[in-house]
């Protein structure tokens, strides 16, 4: 599936929501779905039932916590927000690098890079939210292939 012919799938209630502006939003709700995908793959493995519903809650909790923080009036409250979703996103990440012994390689290296790009958006949107510095280092978030990664390429599917 490619990602323009998901988001002509996601229902009017959601696109007509203003928070749908938001391309960070589209692309975790689009992470979310090809997500469940890989869990499903991966509860095939007993050993990774675990793997797998961590990874599912994590994709999930990244638009859900922009949601959440999207709907608050001040900027401090969207900040903390924000930053649940990127520790979400960084814990996809993560699950799917734990998964990369079931899953197949290019599935790994699109979901890697997927959620490295929500990253990347996600981090400068917390300092210009608190008015003030981020408390981590600043770092560039790429892929191996930063040039390459195209969101609306062919998704593969376990």
């Amino acid at each position: 599936m490619k990602y323009a012919e998901w988001m002509l799938t996601v229902p009017s209630e959601i696109t007509n929501d203003p928070i749908w502006k938001m391309e960070v939003y589209r692309l975790a709700l689009f992470a979310g779905d090809i997500g469940w995908h890989d869990a499903q793959a991966l509860t095939k493995e007993k050993l990774m039932w675990s793997v797998a519903d961590q990874l599912h809650r994590s994709l999930d909790s990244i638009s859900a916590n922009l949601t959440e923080g999207y709907s608050r009036s001040k900027g401090l409250d969207r900040a903390r927000f924000i930053e649940t979703a990127l520790g979400s996103a960084r814990e996809a990440r993560d699950w799917y690098y734990k998964s990369r012994h079931v899953l197949r390689a290019e599935v790994i290296s699109h979901r890697m890079g997927l959620t490295t790009h929500i990253i990347g958006m996600l981090t400068p949107m917390i300092p210009h939210q608190r008015k003030n510095a981020i408390r981590e280092e600043q770092a560039v978030y790429i892929t191996s292939q930063p040039s390459t990664f195209n969101i609306d390429s062919e998704v593969p599917l376990p």
